[in-house]
Parts: C-alpha cells; structure tokens; sequence
C-alpha cells in the first residue's frame, strides 16, 4: 500500500472528531426513529471494510449493523432478486451499511459472468424504483463507489496474500480483478450512468490513499444526513478525493483512476 499524505497523528485526531459528529448523528436517528442506509461499492482491495470500520468504530452496536451477504444459496436463486437485501434493510433508528450489496449485479456477477444478459438487463431496468420506493419509505441511501488505480490494486492484492491476518478476504476473484481492470471499468462507468438517481445518487470516492479516503468520505456522509449542532467546520471535503456523479448528467465525473 502506498504511503498516506496524512501523518498518522493528524489522521487520529481528524478521525476523532468526525467519529463524534457520527455518534451525535446516530443519536438523532435513534431519537427521531431515522433509517439510513450507506452502500459501499468498489474494487478488490478498494478498502470498504476499512472505511466501514472507520464509520461504525465508536457507534452503538445495537443500532448499527453491517451487512456482507455470502453468495446466494440455491434457493435464493430463484427468489426475487431483492428479497435478501430487503431483509436487512434498517428498522427505526438504525444504521445499516452494505459491504456490497444488490449492486454485485451490476459489478461482479456482471463481469464474471454469474448473471445471465437478461437477469442483468432486469435490474438495470429496476433498480432505480426499487430504490425510490425504499425513499419514499423513509429510508435514506447514501452510495459511495471506492475506487483505486490498477497499479495500487495491484499493491494491495499482492500485500493481502502475505498478509496471515487478511488470508479470509482472497478469493477467486482477486486473482481475475487485474486481467478484468478494462471490464469492470466499462461495468462501474454503466452502473454510475443508470444508476445514480435523484432519490439515491452516487458518489466515487478516490481511495487511493486510505486515511484521506476515510475521512473525506466520513466528511461527505455527515454533510447528506440532517442533524442538529452539527459542527459543520470540521467537514471539510477534497473534491480531487470526492467525486459526486449528478443524477442524468450527460457524462461521468472525472475518474482521476
């Protein structure tokens, strides 16, 4: 992994005080009986579960859950494709953060080939009123795509492989992420065009860098969710690192990636 622009003292203390502007959040979703889901797509190696970890560390357990479904089973392959996710989505108060989520349509099972042309065509069609109906639910989404260079990919995965405390994140699919770099590009730039919608747009996070990643994208989630005292001088947001997709804009956001 490349080394951090952000000294590891400046970061610690950065992170804190946008952790406790988290808990102030939660504590007002508790209260007022919010639901808030946040969708974590991206690349191998991107860094979702370090940025989910950063986001849930000092949180209530109790009203925040993460979700990182397994392959579907036999008998969920037959359900309705959203019938799973729908199961976790966020009760009254509660926090939910996806690790993938009914996106690997879009991304993996797109790209490997474990959806048909048809089953991928069926969710790009309705995804977006899926999405506007769990809106219209009270259920706020906030969608972030994390996304890194081939060469930093490359870092991670071969660091991951020596790494005895990551050995449970290789999969098959780590080892076709750098020989599939063109398709999986050509997979994200479809989905940020379908799929960023005015109820639940989408925002890239350049992740190169994992601290700064980390805290602009914490800056960015506590600027979309209303709550009050919200210090709002400490959310300070790098658009270099942030990069927001506009809901039917005629091209993609400049992927610095």
């Amino acid at each position: 992994m490349s080394k951090s622009l952000v000294p590891e003292h400046t970061y610690e203390a950065d992170l804190r005080l946008l952790q406790i502007e988290l808990v102030k959040l939660q504590r007002h979703l508790i209260q007022k009986g919010k639901r808030l889901l946040v969708i974590f797509e991206g690349r191998d190696a991107a860094g979702k579960d370090g940025s989910i970890k950063s986001i849930t560390e000092n949180l209530s357990p109790r009203d925040t859950k993460v979700v990182a479904l397994s392959a579907p089973s036999s008998i969920e392959e037959h359900e309705w494709y959203f019938q799973r996710y729908v199961a976790q989505l966020p009760s009254a108060g509660e926090t939910v953060l996806f690790n993938r989520s009914w996106y690997n349509r879009a991304g993996v099972e797109k790209v490997m080939g474990f959806c048909t042309d048809d089953q991928y065509k069926l969710f790009m069609a309705t995804v977006n009123a899926f999405e506007a109906l769990l809106v219209k639910s009270n259920i706020q989404i906030v969608k972030y795509y994390l996304d890194i260079s081939k060469e930093e990919q490359a870092k991670r995965l071969k660091d991951r492989a020596k790494d005895p405390l990551k050995q449970w994140k290789i999969s098959p699919i780590d080892q076709k992420a750098q020989k599939m770099w063109n398709a999986y590009s050509d997979a994200r730039d479809n989905m940020l065009k379908q799929t960023s919608s005015s109820d639940a747009p989408w925002t890239v996070i350049n992740a190169n860098d994992k601290r700064l990643a980390h805290l602009n994208l914490i800056a960015d989630l506590l600027t979309r969710v209303d709550y009050p005292d919200k210090d709002k001088k400490i959310l300070k947001i790098d658009l270099m690192i942030v990069l927001t997709w506009a809901a039917n804009s005629k091209k993609l956001p400049k992927l610095y990636l």
